[in-house]
């Protein structure tokens, strides 16, 4: 068990079934939040992809490392405003919006939904990596199956370390979650697909 950042598929997301994991009340809360705001419905999500590993197509990660680092390192480099729209968000979804939108709909650990934009985390997300010296090329640029959660747990990334050190190095902990939010941005940018908690 555990806490999953995951990307959303079209049937997930249409599906009013609760119980089955379908998302459509929070669908049918975007979209009308959306058209008051003058923005057309989102209804571009792409359908599930077959599994295949390194294909970018699917994203999946488990969120073990402690998050004191990561809030502690987001304090430091971004205003509280900006720290929320990179961490408080419940949905991420792969369209500009000015700022977040609350949704009055219990999401899977919240009473309520917040609705961040990826190209904002996006944004964000590469201010405190770029903080950080994050070495991105060198971490998994996909996550169809744990691919970030298992090169932080389990040794590529304390490797790195001791051949790369840099202000990423010092906790690795919170290294995994900048690579996690960069990583979730960008995939929902290139796939135009939501990611959510489950």
């Amino acid at each position: 068990m555990g806490i999953y950042l995951v990307s959303v598929d079209a049937r997930e997301w249409f599906d009013d079934d609760e119980e089955e994991g379908g998302r459509g009340a929070v669908a049918s809360a975007l979209d009308e939040e959306l058209r008051r705001r003058g923005l057309p419905p989102y209804t571009s999500v792409p359908e599930e992809a077959d599994f295949v590993r390194g294909s970018g197509m699917s994203f999946e990660e488990k969120l073990v490392p402690a998050m004191d680092g990561f809030s502690a390192l987001c304090r430091s480099h971004l205003s509280r405003a900006e720290e929320e729209v990179l961490c408080g968000w419940t949905l991420l979804v792969p369209l500009s919006l000015d700022e977040e939108i609350w949704l009055p709909v219990n999401s899977a650990y919240t009473d309520e939904t917040m609705v961040a934009g990826a190209p904002q985390v996006l944004r964000l997300a590469e201010r405190v990596a770029t903080a950080v010296e994050l070495p991105v090329d060198e971490i998994p640029a996909t996550s169809d199956n744990l691919d970030l959660t298992m090169w932080f747990l389990d040794g590529p990334a304390k490797d790195l370390a001791a051949t790369r050190p840099g202000p990423w190095s010092e906790d690795l902990d919170a290294a995994f979650y900048v690579a996690l939010y960069l990583r979730a941005a960008q995939h929902s940018l290139r796939r135009g697909c939501l990611i959510a908690y489950c």
